[in-house]
């Protein structure tokens, strides 16, 4: 099995590959085409020139890297506003496709924390909802992870026809041997943890420039959040 998981930034995106990486019948891979995304677009994120550096910058390349190892399943973290025009998608058809989503309000705020005032192209929803419209799939939100990560994993291994594993629930904390190499820049909340976060609160107060962004991103997400695997909990 390959899974393909599709998020934004700032989406649980990264618990979500240390929950897989857990598994002894995993392999996961972070973000492959973080650098043809940079090349392509020319954007200056931290740590640009080690992204470049690291990673297969030609597109119609990034997918041969996409190798199972032996009997064990693949997971592949993918950012959706990674896959700008003209980046190859047909690998995907054959994987199994689960899309990841997250409030727009938290992802701006806490995406603006690391770089700088994210525009909808930053934070991946309206890519997201072609990717989806495109490949189909799984659709699931951090904040029903969040909520029961025992529960909804289960959801997730069942509607995806794989058995739950229970590692799946806790990692060693610091980095892991998947990690980007940007992790020192936007790792470092997930380094400290063990297991996946308790449910958030309210949501943040955003900046003027902030709730515009928001106003934009809201349509995509509620389409996408309205098809979503729920959580129902049991009483």
């Amino acid at each position: 099995m390959r899974i393909a998981m599709w998020s934004g930034p700032r989406n649980l995106s990264t618990a979500m590959m240390y929950s897989f990486g857990a598994r002894q019948d995993f392999t996961a891979i972070d973000e492959p085409f973080y650098a043809a995304y940079l090349k392509v677009t020319g954007l200056d994120h931290p740590m640009r020139g080690a992204v470049l550096a690291a990673q297969e910058q030609d597109p119609a390349l990034v997918p041969n890297g996409f190798v199972q190892d032996g009997a064990r399943h693949l997971y592949m973290k993918h950012m959706a506003q990674h896959m700008v025009d003209g980046f190859p998608l047909d690998w995907a058809k054959d994987c199994v496709n689960v899309h990841l989503i997250r409030h727009p309000a938290r992802v701006i705020s806490s995406y603006a924390e690391k770089r700088e005032e994210p525009r909808l192209a930053d934070i991946g929803f309206e890519r997201q909802v072609m990717l989806y419209e495109h490949l189909g799939g799984v659709i699931i939100d951090s904040a029903d992870i969040r909520a029961d990560p025992e529960g909804m994993l289960r959801k997730l291994c069942t509607a995806v026809n794989l058995p739950f594993d229970p590692a799946m629930l806790h990692w060693s904390a610091g980095p892991r041997p998947e990690d980007g190499v940007w992790a020192p820049h936007w790792y470092g909340a997930i380094h400290k943890s063990t297991g996946f976060a308790g449910p958030e609160g309210a949501l943040p107060e955003l900046s003027r420039a902030q709730q515009e962004v928001l106003e934009e991103a809201m349509p995509y997400y509620e389409k996408l959040f309205t098809k979503r695997i729920k959580l129902k909990r049991q009483i």
